[in-house]
């Protein structure tokens, strides 16, 4: 009998056999049958014996592999694993066949959604279109890219670093933004997610701006803008002697130009627009998105000040101020004002609130100047023509599950990697204008976040409307921000400090260096959090099971990995169960799970609305920049209950806030199951279903294709 050498993959290719991947498969046959899985080794030697003896060859097929293991578990009287064996097969090879209709060669065995969104937008093309690498190719590209600027600061262990990089976004630990994945090492090599341009009073400098939004929008970035310098509709011009016709107006011309300007040909451009409440404007401003499709490329906030709050709680007048004068141009009562975003937000879902005391009252380099707008979703403030880099940490890969505990070991290591990462792209990066790589580099500002907070939780057993939850992420978010400024002094003493160091927070508080302006973000995550498979930044998860858009005509049933193993360990698993979860996304109708397990998959909208603030202003209390985080609320929510999570945000001092009121618009990248038909006192559901890039957060169709 020949000793096996190597097994021939499917595609041809061959690998180092492995008695370990057998024994790992008979465990999952044995577990999903509710069987020993001690018994799995045992199983293991008898594959490999009866695999040397009926193929005395040292190359072996991985089709013979699972035809021997069928045999080994029904030979040993496990029918129901064999069953289960057979049936895993089956549900693989059928998503491999979806896989090559993509013409996509998954070499990171990751599911068919994550290779559809590596296919539209991630994965390097050639002239005709076709895809010309796979996922770990475009790993290797990256990581190669960002490695080679050691070089630059004398390091000469160059492959080590790019070795170190490669591995960590080959295990999913850590993952960059979508631009960094599209551009990095290819000849457009702009890599920055977040940028915010200047729109001046005049008409140069409006269509500047529209000019440079195309610009970034084509590389894959997405802008932000504050209209709060334009003059109101009616002012004079007096180059022409006619009237103006105001900010809204001339964002109708970035929003236009936005439809027909695809990123790179991958994905639509994004844009955050921003009016101080004290502009003239303002009413007009918050009733902007009232009508469904208005404003569609748009993300709207209202810039609001701690006066201006103030006045609300004391129902109190303020002053509108014409931003070319600087003069009073009438009032309006504050809580009329407040109360009309709460309400334009419970019906539309725009505006938020951005609150500009807070920004700037943590805004690490004051002598800059005050800052007045954030990138698209809001997670990080930045000056004109500033840019910033980012990345996230898988958290569901940052915990012991053995001792249900985050391994702390791990995530400093994780951290450590990302700041070293994220510092090198700025070097890396190609900026599309002169004055974009001027002040990005005269800051530096890098933004490590995380994803996969939700399964964190549920890893440790902590559901995520309870204190302890906030205290995790109280405790979590102070550590990665201490190890991430660690990073940073010493890259700082290594290869020297942001230019604007001198006088910036970190110079007043007796930092001798810091590499960076800021390192900590929490950003939505979006497909990249596909990619990865987990739930999208710090949101909870948004449904248990439920039905994905992968292509046209095609639908597969998605459930909660941790969800599927939990109730299996606990003996409640079926395949009936699934579908019926899938029904609603929820658990919590279903008698024969246990309290304990619902208490820890409760869902978005079943989580209450003080919870998803508190858990943001956690994140925040240790975050640089700011915190990506949408309030999601059930359909049946007031306006006034949005006001309440207005106030409480302000109260816990978050620098913004979203919410989202489920069914506030007619086209939701997630549908919850609703009733079809009753007939003879059955009553049939649709399924939950989410289209491909939705993650978690948002329903909105513009906000979560981020």
């Amino acid at each position: 009998m020949a000793e096996i050498e190597r097994v021939v993959k499917r595609d041809g290719r061959e690998v180092l056999f492995d008695k370990s991947k057998i024994t790992k498969a008979i465990k999952k046959a044995l577990f999903a049958a509710g069987k020993d899985e001690k018994e799995a080794p045992s199983l293991s030697k008898q594959v490999v014996k009866e695999l040397e003896k009926e193929y005395p060859s040292k190359n072996i097929n991985i089709e013979d592999i699972q035809d021997t293991v069928e045999k080994v578990l029904i030979k040993n009287n496990f029918s129901d694993a064999a069953k289960a064996y057979i049936l895993y097969r089956q549900k693989h090879a059928e998503i491999r066949n979806a896989k090559d209709l993509l013409g996509v060669k998954d070499d990171l065995k990751l599911g068919i959604n994550a290779i559809r969104v590596l296919k539209k937008r991630y994965l390097a093309k050639n002239e005709e279109g076709e895809i010309k690498e796979t996922p770990v190719q475009m790993f290797r590209r990256v990581a190669r890219a960002a490695a080679q600027i050691d070089e630059l600061y004398g390091d000469n262990n160059m492959e080590m670093t790019e070795k170190v990089f490669y591995q960590a976004m080959l295990e999913l630990e850590f993952v960059p933004n979508s631009p960094t994945l599209m551009n990095a090492g290819l000849s457009l090599g702009q890599l920055s997610a977040c940028f915010v341009l200047p729109v001046e009073d005049s008409i140069e400098g409006i269509f500047d701006s529209v000019k440079h939004m195309a610009l970034i929008h084509q590389s894959g970035g997405g802008t932000g803008f504050s209209f709060s310098k334009l003059r109101p509709c009616g002012d004079i011009v007096r180059s022409t002697k006619g009237v103006a016709s105001g900010p809204l107006s001339f964002m109708r011309v970035f929003n236009v130009a936005t439809d027909v300007i695809k990123q790179g040909g991958r994905r639509r451009g994004a844009n955050m627009g921003i009016l101080n409440v004290d502009h003239p404007d303002i009413l007009e401003f918050i009733n902007a998105k009232s009508r469904e499709n208005e404003f569609s490329n748009f993300n709207l906030s209202v810039a609001v000040t701690d006066d201006f709050m103030d006045k609300v709680k004391k129902n109190k007048k303020y002053f509108l101020i014409n931003p070319r004068t600087g003069e009073k141009q009438g009032e309006l009562s504050a809580k009329h004002v407040f109360d009309l975003i709460a309400t334009l937000a419970w019906k539309a879902g725009d505006p938020g609130i951005s609150f500009l005391d807070e920004i700037n009252r943590k805004n690490p380099t004051p002598q800059v100047g005050n800052i007045e707008c954030t990138n698209p979703c809001g997670e990080v403030p930045l000056f004109p023509y500033e840019s910033c880099n980012l990345g996230s940490i898988n958290l569901s890969k940052m915990v012991d599950e053995d001792k249900q505990e985050i391994n702390w070991q791990k995530l400093r290591k994780t951290v450590r990697l990302g700041v070293h990462f994220l510092d090198n792209i700025i070097d890396e990066n190609k900026y599309p204008l002169p004055e974009i790589k001027e002040i990005t580099l005269s800051n530096r500002k890098i933004g490590l976040g995380v994803m996969g907070f939700a399964e964190m939780l549920i890893k440790l057993g902590v559901p995520y409307d309870s204190q302890k939850a906030v205290n995790t992420a109280d405790k979590l978010m102070k550590f990665i921000s201490k190890q991430a400024r660690q990073k940073s002094v010493e890259l700082g003493k290594e290869r020297g400090s942001f230019t604007n160091f001198k006088g910036s927070v970190w110079d007043k508080n007796g930092y001798k260096t810091m590499r960076n302006a800021t390192v900590t973000t929490i950003a939505p995550t979006g497909t990249i959090s596909v990619i990865a498979g987990c739930s999208s930044g710090i949101e909870p998860l948004f449904a248990v099971a439920f039905v994905r858009n992968v292509m046209e005509g095609t639908k597969l049933l998605e459930t909660n990995d941790l969800f599927e193993k939990k109730a299996k360990q606990r003996g409640f698993y079926s395949k009936e169960l699934m579908n019926q979860i899938a029904r609603k996304g929820s658990v919590q109708d279903i008698e024969d799970i246990p309290h304990d397990v619902k208490r820890l998959f409760l869902t978005a909208l079943e989580i209450g609305p003080d919870w998803h603030v508190k858990m943001q202003a956690a994140f925040q209390k240790h975050t640089d920049n700011a915190v990506s985080k949408t309030v999601n609320l059930p359909i049946d929510t007031s306006s006034d209950d949005v006001r309440r999570v207005y106030l409480l945000a302000h109260k816990l001092r978050c620098k913004g806030i979203t919410i989202y009121r489920y069914g506030s618009k007619d086209k939701q990248v997630l549908n919850i199951g609703h009733i079809l038909r009753r007939k003879k006192g059955k009553t049939e559901t649709e399924y939950v279903n989410a289209d491909s890039e939705y993650s978690g957060g948002c329903p909105d169709p513009f906000a979560c294709s981020l």
